[in-house]
């Protein structure tokens, strides 16, 4: 969603938007699993028919190259290398916020929550709230049953997200109901999650991301930001075709990523940052051309 009279935010990186193909279906056994406990459908043909028909519903909001190819089914976060670190905050930590950018149906969400994070800390932002409803047609779910909560609007508009320096102290958390703007939250973070998210933008634009994020946390010993995204073996420009969806991103390689939190973003030598590229592609069901995979996570000390 955007306020009035302000143009919605473009994902720069897409230039391509074809059809629906439902034979991008492919549940693998875990993901299947999740989505019939979730959802109730034990059916395999009627969960796939449950599935395709909230596909329909969300490519006419969101022509996004995730919807098309149906990458948001599998279960993605617990494939990152920093995934216990949510896991074990989510368990141990008094009040701990999960931030899911670019949230979609808030599967991310979801996912955490399964596996023990508690869904009053569950916070998802997309640029479409009607997205997030349907996530609620998709887990046959409502806001009483996932009592998740979402802010919609551009990541990028600072009456949504203002850049604001790295928090040095402990921040007391808002409530959470009714929020139009994550600005109240700057320094309540436990985790933020940003993945295939990034890589939508040029390089000065995934700076100021950074740095929005990076306001966002908390200055709590081992809160965490993670993602997993496009990235290259040095950093610039990459064109790549994921079945069909044409895309054309700014790439870091993990020594410019690096470079970027650590220095840039945080004061030098007060996070560690891991990154680590893959030969394999993050989130998505087949591709063609097989980019290299960013895995990367930024934590405070």
């Amino acid at each position: 969603m955007t306020r009035m009279g302000k143009e919605p935010a473009k994902i720069e990186a897409q230039l391509t938007f074809p059809p629906l193909d439902e034979s991008h279906y492919s549940l693998r056994p875990k993901d299947a699993a999740f989505y019939k406990k979730l959802t109730g459908i034990e059916d395999d043909v009627a969960l796939k028919q449950h599935i395709l028909n909230v596909q329909q519903k969300a490519y006419k909001v969101a022509p996004y190259g995730s919807i098309l190819l149906l990458s948001f089914l599998r279960r993605n976060l617990s494939e990152l290398p920093a995934y216990q670190q949510i896991v074990r905050i989510g368990r141990t930590r008094k009040n701990p916020l999960l931030l899911d950018i670019g949230c979609c149906f808030g599967n991310v969400l979801r996912e955490a929550v399964f596996d023990g994070f508690p869904a009053s800390g569950a916070i998802g932002s997309d640029l479409h709230q009607e997205l997030w409803d349907l996530g609620h047609e998709l887990f046959k779910s409502s806001p009483e049953t996932f009592p998740g909560h979402f802010v919609g609007g551009d990541a990028f508009d600072p009456e949504i997200l203002a850049v604001a320096p790295p928090a040095t102290a402990a921040v007391p958390i808002p409530d959470l109901n009714n929020l139009t703007s994550l600005n109240p939250l700057h320094g309540c973070f436990s985790v933020i999650h940003a993945t295939a998210f990034f890589h939508l933008f040029k390089e000065d634009r995934q700076l100021h991301l950074a740095r929005a994020f990076a306001g966002l946390l908390s200055a709590e010993s081992g809160s965490v930001i993670l993602g997993a995204h496009v990235g290259a073996q040095e950093k610039g420009t990459v064109n790549k075709v994921f079945n069909g969806v044409e895309v054309d991103m700014f790439a870091h390689d993990p020594e410019s990523w690096i470079a970027m939190w650590d220095g840039e973003v945080f004061q030098k030598g007060t996070v560690k940052v891991e990154a680590e590229l893959r030969q394999e592609t993050y989130g998505a069901v087949e591709t063609d051309g097989h980019p290299l995979s960013l895995f990367w996570s930024v934590t405070r000390l």
